[in-house]
């Protein structure tokens, strides 16, 4: 009887603790959470600024699940969502007309490269860095416009 008790305590000990390293996972992901966007700290040069913008991020060890509700200049609001690994692979990216994919690559902790594509043609390439703090996250996107001249935003989002 108290070989199988031992047994039992075993086995409840490994569940719990590997539950715990799973939590542990998601809460050591600085982008994991709701991000609000900070309109007076942004700065747009291809596109016009939106009027509000939340991001809700998670990452579970080298997966993410992202979506962003926006509303834009017009008062149109869209839903952007995709699941990715940070493989450098394409994965669907839906609900923004201006894209169809993404590929992602992690740099660091803090910091992601991404590349937006539509039809398979680059629209944006994208770096992402979250402070130390993880208090702020600032995301660098470069797109070429028709003259090929490249265009910088800059937006940079609160953690909520």
């Amino acid at each position: 009887m108290k070989k199988s008790r031992w047994i039992v305590y075993i086995v409840a000990l490994t569940v719990v603790g590997f539950a715990g390293l799973e939590l542990l996972a998601q809460a050591s992901d600085p982008a994991n959470g709701a991000w609000e966007l900070n309109l007076t700290k942004s700065k747009y040069a291809s596109t016009p600024a939106p009027k509000s913008e939340t991001r809700t991020i998670e990452v579970v060890g080298d997966r993410i699940t992202f979506t962003a509700r926006a509303m834009d200049a017009d008062g149109k609001t869209t839903v952007s969502q995709f699941t990715a690994n940070f493989d450098g692979k394409e994965y669907p990216l839906k609900g923004n007309p201006n894209y169809d994919s993404i590929s992602l690559k992690r740099i660091d902790r803090f910091t992601t490269e991404s590349t937006t594509l539509k039809a398979g043609k680059v629209v944006y390439r994208h770096r992402r860095v979250i402070s130390a703090d993880g208090k702020v996250m600032t995301l660098t996107s470069q797109s070429t416009n028709a003259k090929g001249e490249t265009l910088t935003d800059i937006q940079v989002y609160d953690k909520k």
